[in-house]
């Protein structure tokens, strides 16, 4: 939809300092390098960098004209600038009055682990009755979730929205920019514990996903998740469980897994309904039992939904599968929580191999007081599932490389300060027939282990 400058400056409560207030307004970006005709740039001060500095610059690369924190616009400039008292509030004014105008099912997706994953999942079995956009990658923060707003377009039936928060008071800004109708919880982990200290803190906050939520809101739990599971009984809006619990309303059971991918058996209500995901873990049935019962929530029959779900790819480094040199290359390189590591485990150890199991795993950060015993916790399950090989990376993984070994002295541990060592080692350590997964925060970026292994 396009916007005006003026309706821009009416949505934020901005002062126009020049320009044509008529000027159409097709997108947003916060990003110099990314300008295209009609856009409107956001200038984001930040520590390092105050990208006012590009605001010449990107009006002459095309855009239609800008926000700024500071009053000195060119008198005789023909662009829009727009001055507001912070660029990124602005924006999301801006955005929380462009979903204002948008009367279809919102699904927010919140989670400690899982979120992107559900995300794409829910949005496929949506596809199979309505029109529906979705987050593209992990725009789900203060600045990506109202850039994900702006590309809600009037053909669109449905929206899927990733909704992520790190620290105090982030949801509950997210939550009354995207005003979701109904809402999924994967699960409350450790992620970002450091900042919010307590995984009870993280329940709290990622709560606030429901704000503003009627009993005609709905809101979809991991009913296994002994944090959530709390929620149900305790809402003015109905909560819907999902998992393999008896008391789950949406249920999974007879769960294989083979070459291809994992099949189970969904029950719900006297349905029993077979579904098979071209994916592995048990984190996947999760996420398709949350796709189903929501998209039936929106009226969409479960057999629609899970006949959608087979069209399913994985994502960019999320356990993307690779054949190279008869070696399979389990890439889980974009990101890590204890939660995620350990699912990423159980799937290495699964797989069906004529050689060894090798994990490579680097540092999980963020994780506050808790990181010893979170990182020894993966040592330990890597050596309880029996893991052929542990490559551990970074100073925090070393207690992860210490734990496995006191618990199996057999296997082979290895520490490596950094990733060029351990690709270097790896690279003369795996054979035909070997499984490697690579997996670690992004800030350690294993995804170059990954490449050099290719």
């Amino acid at each position: 939809m396009k916007l005006t400058a003026e309706e821009i400056v009416k949505a934020c409560g901005g002062i126009l300092l020049c320009g044509d207030p008529k000027t159409e307004i097709t997108s947003f970006s916060t990003d110099s390098r990314d300008i295209r005709p009609g856009c409107l740039f956001v200038p984001i001060k930040g520590e390092r960098t105050d990208a006012h500095i590009y605001i010449e610059a990107t009006l002459t690369a095309g855009a239609a004209g800008t926000f700024t924190q500071y009053r000195n616009a060119p008198a005789e400039d023909s662009h829009p600038w727009i001055y507001v008292e912070d660029t990124c509030q602005a924006l999301q004014k801006v955005a929380a009055w462009y979903r204002s105008q948008f009367s279809i099912p919102v699904v927010g997706i919140t989670g400690s682990v899982g979120k992107t994953t559900t995300k794409e999942m829910v949005a496929l079995a949506f596809s199979a009755g309505y029109n529906t956009m979705r987050t593209q990658g992990n725009q789900n923060s203060q600045i990506g979730l109202p850039l994900t707003i702006f590309r809600m377009e009037p053909e669109h039936e449905a929206a899927v929205i990733e909704m992520g928060m790190s620290e105090f008071g982030e949801m509950a800004r997210l939550a009354a920019i995207a005003r979701p109708t109904m809402a999924v919880m994967t699960n409350i982990g450790l992620s970002h514990i450091g900042q919010l200290k307590t995984q009870e803190n993280i329940l709290k906050e990622k709560l606030h996903i429901t704000d503003g939520f009627g009993p005609e809101n709905v809101l979809f739990i991991n009913g296994d998740d002994p944090l959530l599971a709390t929620v149900q009984g305790n809402t003015p809006f109905p909560v819907i469980s999902y998992g393999l619990g008896e008391a789950c309303d949406y249920r999974a059971e007879k769960i294989q897994s083979d070459e291809k991918g994992t099949s189970f058996l969904l029950l719900h209500e006297g349905l029993e309904l077979p579904v098979f995901i071209p994916a592995f873990g048990i984190h996947m049935v999760y996420n398709a039992l949350a796709a189903v019962a929501a998209a039936e929530y929106a009226g969409i029959h479960p057999q629609k939904a899970a006949a959608a779900l087979a069209e399913y790819r994985p994502l960019a480094m999320r356990q993307q599968r690779y054949e190279s040199g008869g070696v399979t290359i389990i890439d889980d390189s974009y990101n890590a929580s204890p939660d995620s590591m350990l699912g990423g485990i159980d799937v290495l150890c699964a797989m069906q191999v004529s050689g060894r199991r090798v994990a490579v795993l680097a540092d999980m950060l963020e994780l506050g007081e808790v990181s010893a015993e979170a990182h020894r916790s993966v040592g330990r399950r890597c050596a309880q599932r029996k893991v052929d090989v542990l490559f551990a990376i970074g100073e925090e993984s070393r207690e992860m490389a210490k734990a496995a070994a006191e618990l199996s002295p057999q296997m082979d541990c290895r520490w490596f300060p950094d990733n060029a060592g351990a690709l270097a080692a790896l690279k003369e350590l795996v054979q035909p027939g070997d499984a490697v997964l690579v997996k670690g925060s992004r800030g350690m970026h294993t995804d170059e282990i990954v490449q050099g292994l290719l």
